[in-house]
């Protein structure tokens, strides 16, 4: 009697179709609140910085120049304004033009100084330098934005 009522189970069974149904749902949900979850435990263990990358940006001084000999002062800061030590800055002509591509390394207050000689073509009126940042090695710092550009303009 007991052999005839797993037989009958058994086949019940066998014909419901509806098991899966609700498989995929739980599947999500069950992911979900597994990612939930590791999220917090690993913000709950010091030490562990998360996925979080700080742009920087670049402050010329002057931002306005003309044709011939010139130094930049080129400060390097966080979204915050706080100086960054150590990252490389890289000028470059853009449509007015220098000898090649002039690079310096940022000091303790965040500051390169870069000595270009920019040139403008015959009939331009003004031009731009662009300017790049190559974060400290082993930072949290990038560069992926475009920085403000050095307006070149003619006498």
């Amino acid at each position: 009697m007991i052999e005839d009522g797993i037989a009958v189970l058994s086949a019940e069974f066998r014909r419901d179709e509806r098991a899966i149904e609700g498989l995929p749902i739980r599947l999500v949900i069950a992911l979900v609140v597994g990612v939930a979850s590791l999220s917090v435990m690993m913000s709950m263990v010091n030490g562990i910085q998360g996925l979080a990358v700080v742009e920087l940006d670049v402050q010329p001084e002057p931002e306005v120049i003309t044709p011939g000999s010139q130094d930049l002062e080129l400060t390097v800061v966080d979204p915050d304004g706080t100086p960054v030590a150590d990252a490389t800055v890289v000028v470059r002509g853009e449509t007015a033009r220098i000898d090649g591509v002039e690079t310096a390394r940022t000091d303790g207050s965040g500051v390169a100084t870069v000595t270009v000689e920019p040139e403008l073509g015959p009939n331009q009126v003004d031009g731009t330098l662009s300017i790049d940042v190559k974060p400290p090695a082993g930072s949290e710092y990038t560069d992926d934005r475009e920085n403000t550009e050095i307006l070149v303009v003619a006498e």
